[in-house]
This record gives structure tokens, sequence and C-alpha cells, in this order.
């Protein structure tokens, strides 16, 4: 106990420097994640007003508060009297280790360093990407949000996203809405095609600057399909696609033009016993 005591006395002054410098570090974390912070949400601030996507804001903000926090802990470290070029190199040589096992994670980021630079989609685009159909909501350092048209959130991994086809449905103001509509042989194809036209014409959200195809697609086994291809701005076009079938329908059911379905017919015959 004894000799404990002689050298906590021994050594005072040198505990009471390492508590001071020890305070000076911690107080360096606080006031430097703070600065990181407020330097964080001044370039936010900044490339709103610049009218920067909000998609890119995120992820430069986080990338630049990540690197500006880093900077804050090897500061701390080297107030305390450790050699950071040491530091450094074991930091580097760490992570080389994780980068090598973490492959999938670096692939992710500079999937996502890609998805800024070439811009396939920005922030409130309706996108289909890896399977997933969603409007943009964020596209963060290892991944990109998506909320889907049921209002769920889809996280995709960025890898996954340039690794495969990227369907952006919001970089064009029309879209041509595509419909395959079955009539039945006996049907008259001439007043079928111009039943068909008047319905897609009629609609007010059609535009009219662009000529409505209609025409026979295929012979197929049970029908003749005609092919409607109005052109609408892309904000109508689910509620015209639904619409229009709506209207087809009980317009055709109206004209006794058949849509034609699948039907089974059953032919049983009946066995009679000769008894001897």
């Amino acid at each position: 106990m004894d000799t404990i005591q002689n050298w906590f006395v021994d050594n005072q002054t040198l505990l009471i420097d390492f508590a001071i410098k020890l305070i000076v570090a911690v107080a360096i974390i606080i006031v430097g994640k703070f600065i990181a912070k407020m330097v964080r949400q001044g370039v936010i601030k900044v490339m709103r007003h610049k009218g920067m996507d909000e998609a890119i804001i995120s992820f430069i903000s986080s990338l630049l508060y990540g690197m500006l926090f880093f900077i804050v802990i090897v500061a701390a470290i080297s107030h305390l009297g450790f050699n950071t070029t040491s530091l450094v190199a074991i930091v580097g040589a760490a992570g080389l280790a994780i980068g090598l096992a973490l492959q999938g994670s670096l692939s992710n980021f500079a999937s996502g360093v890609l998805l800024i630079v070439f811009k396939p989609f920005k922030s409130g685009d309706f996108i289909e990407v890896a399977g997933v159909a969603g409007m943009v909501e964020q596209i963060l350092i290892f991944s990109t949000q998506l909320r889907t048209g049921d209002n769920k959130t889809v996280i995709i991994p960025n890898g996954a996203i340039t690794s495969g086809t990227i369907t952006n449905y919001s970089t064009k103001a029309t879209r041509r809405i595509d419909l395959i509509i079955g009539v039945s042989y006996e049907a008259d194809l001439a007043k079928t095609k111009a039943l068909l036209l008047a319905i897609a014409s009629a609609d007010e959200r059609v535009l009219k600057d662009q000529a409505v195809t209609v025409g026979v697609s295929a012979l197929a086994d049970s029908s003749v399909n005609f092919v409607v291809r109005p052109w609408v701005n892309s904000a109508d076009y689910w509620p015209t696609y639904y619409d229009l079938l709506e209207k087809i329908k009980t317009e055709l059911d109206d004209a006794g033009i058949e849509i034609p379905f699948p039907q089974l017919s059953i032919h049983m015959n009946k066995e009679e016993k000769n008894e001897s």
C-alpha cells in the first residue's frame, strides 16, 4: 500500500499533467464535434441556396462530417502525446485489412460516388432499380432510400443499383401508354379500330399533339389483339391507364364486341353395360 502511495507522490506532477491533457483532449473532441456539425449545417445551407439536389446534399454533408470528425479524433490523440504518424500508419494498415473484409461496403461507397457524379436520378424521381420501383428520398454513402407507391421505405445498396439496369420514369415530361385489347375473331375489325381510337382520343388527358396509335398487333390463339398507344403527361400515366381500360371494356360491351377469354369444354361419354 505504501509503495502505491509513494508512486503516486513521486509521479504527482506527471499525473496532473496527463489529467490536464486528458481533459483538454475530451474538450477537443466535444468542441470539434460541435464545429463539425456547424460546418455540416453551413455546407447544407449553401448547397440548398445553390439549388442542389437533396440527395447530393445528404451524401456530401455526411461524407464531410465523417472526415472532419476523424481529424478531430486525431488531434485529440495527438494532444495526449501519442505519435499520430504511427497511429495513421496503424489506422491505414487496419483500414486495408478492414477494406479487404468489407469489399461489399467499399463497392457500395464507390457506387454512391458514381451516382453523385453521373446523376442517373435525383431526389424526387420515380425509378425502378434492383426489382423495386419507388420515389428517391435520399442517396446515402452506402445505400439509396426509396419510398414505394404503398408508402414503404426500401433501402437498396448502391452497388446493386449501379450493377443493374436503372429505369427513370421522371426524366421525360410525357409517357406512352401501351394497352393490348383482345377481341373475338368474329368482330368487325374496322369498327373495333374506330371505336378504340375514339375512346382514347376523347380522354382530355391524352395529348392532342401526339398521334394515338391503334392497330392489330397479333392474331392470337383465341383473339385478335389490338394495340392502343396514346401519349399523356407523366403525372397522368396511371390514372389515364386505369380509366381507359375501364372505358374500353364498357364501350366494347355496349357495341356488342366480344372480348374473348379462355374457356374449357368438357365432354362426357356415358357407357352402357350389356348384361349377358
